[in-house]
């Protein structure tokens, strides 16, 4: 059934550029029904399992000024499935608690998702579930959409993750890719005239626009009045869109390691970013230490540092701000020593306290880059920025949360533990003595000196005398 006999119209998602351009940045503003508009260029925190990081719901809304937030179907538990909704509201947004005027963002992958063992075929994609690698069919992906109801609802691409398609795998990525937005065009058209149904975002796939000439086409002809936005994995694809499809929002799924990439993205034209690695600095226990705009001296002598570790002892007695002139939360109400403290205490405050430093940082970054553009001064301002900060965020020297086990992939055998022990004795001295080599009434002083035992029970008798004062 071609995507023109479906029986209704899909939910289109309004967006305006202020300074339309062929090539280059631009500002917007993406304006979803019943939601909050959202200036572009921004971004949307990635969420796990439907929730930002050591963020609840309820902070989210009152702490943070977030307008929306990206999800994953592979990320979804089982439950989410039968859980219950009215037809007008989505099953995905009541499970999770998120706030009404935040724009929902459903897509088949985590980002940055795992390589999988096994490869696409012509009907599904490989992911990894909570209870390892698994095959996401195309039509379990419609009936997903159909029911959790998100705002937007990225269409599954034929995307690898690792390494580069072959020649014959590039020619069948553009065919399965039309195919199973077709299929989500159409399974959404049909669903019953009462429900809820989510805007859809076409992925434009990371390889030479030859290679997939044929979608470009399906999406200009066939499938343009049905799409409210694209999606985008790697940069040189932003400068391969047809002329037909360029008002519509771009939506960055790709890799990003910090500002500097950004700010090459939104040079390409980039609206909407993932950004991964705001997670990853949070997890890592750095606070972010920078800002965009045209009053950085450059003159200085060294780059300075993107952001603060505050694992480092050095921050022991800091009683200033994580950024002086932050008005976030915690900086308002706390300083560097104390998020130490917490950090080195393995509270789990330590975290909350950051993230929400962190997406205050993103989001006054991003407010300056599009005032910049504005302003049409942002060219200067990244040569400026580029000048004044080091090109790589700082490396953590503490220990992070514990990780996930769809946060890594396995090596195989031997491979050190990625968490440290969750336990340990009380008593080290006890275990060290239980694990001694028991003397025998043959053994002589000298073998009982040279094993150790002498000192270990001196040491023990030593702590029981003390914990007995």
């Amino acid at each position: 059934m071609s995507s023109k006999a479906a029986s209704r119209a899909l939910k289109t998602i309004p967006f305006s550029v202020a300074n339309a351009v062929e090539h280059g940045p631009r500002v917007g503003v993406l304006s979803p029904d019943g939601r909050l508009p959202i200036d572009t260029p921004h971004y949307l925190p990635v969420s796990s399992r439907g929730a930002v990081p050591h963020i609840s719901q309820d902070n989210l809304r009152r702490h943070t000024s977030v307008g929306g937030i990206y999800t994953a179907l592979e990320d979804c538990e089982p439950p989410i499935y039968g859980f219950r909704a009215a037809p007008d509201e989505s099953a995905l947004r009541k499970f999770i608690s998120l706030q009404t005027d935040a724009l929902l963002v459903l897509g088949p992958r985590r980002i940055p998702p795992l390589a999988c063992p096994v490869g696409s075929t012509s009907t599904s994609i490989s992911i990894m579930t909570n209870l390892g690698f698994n095959t996401l069919e195309c039509g379990e992906y419609v009936e997903a959409a159909q029911t959790l109801r998100p705002d937007v609802v990225i269409a599954m691409g034929d995307v690898l993750y690792g390494h580069q398609p072959g020649v014959k795998r590039a020619e069948k990525m553009g065919d399965r890719t039309q195919s199973w937005l077709n299929a989500l065009i159409n399974g959404l058209k049909d669903a019953e005239s009462d429900t809820f149904n989510p805007a859809v975002f076409a992925p434009i796939l990371p390889i030479d626009a030859e290679k997939q000439s044929w979608y470009l086409s399906a999406l200009q002809e066939d499938f343009r009045n049905d799409i409210s936005g694209l999606v985008f994995y790697e940069i040189e694809s932003v400068f391969e869109v047809p002329r037909s499809l360029k008002s519509l929002p771009r939506l960055w799924l790709g890799a990003v390691t910090g500002p500097l990439e950004i700010l090459s993205q939104v040079a390409a034209g980039i609206d909407l970013f993932t950004l991964p690695f705001l997670n990853d600095v949070t997890d890592a226990g750095i606070a972010l230490d920078f800002a965009f705009g045209p009053n950085q001296d450059v003159a200085q002598r060294s780059p300075a540092p993107l952001g603060l570790d505050l694992w480092s002892n050095s921050f022991a007695v800091d009683v200033t701000p994580l950024r002086q002139g932050c008005t976030c939360y915690t900086c308002t109400n706390h300083h560097r020593a104390y998020v130490h403290h917490l950090l080195d205490a393995k509270e789990m405050l330590a975290w909350v306290l950051l993230q929400l430093h962190n997406l205050a940082i993103m989001d006054a970054f991003f407010a300056a880059v599009r005032k910049s553009v504005s302003c049409g001064t942002f060219e200067q301002d990244t040569a400026d920025f580029e000048a004044y900060y080091e090109r790589q965020l700082p490396i953590t020297t503490g220990q992070g949360p514990r990780a996930r086990g769809y946060q890594f992939k396995s090596e195989g055998k031997g491979e050190p533990k990625k968490n440290p022990a969750a336990y340990r004795s009380l008593d080290d001295r006890k275990m060290r003595l239980a694990e001694a080599v028991r003397p025998s009434e043959k053994m002589e002083a000298a073998d009982l000196e040279q094993v150790g035992f002498a000192a270990m029970f001196d040491e023990h008798e030593g702590d029981e005398g003390r914990e007995g004062d």
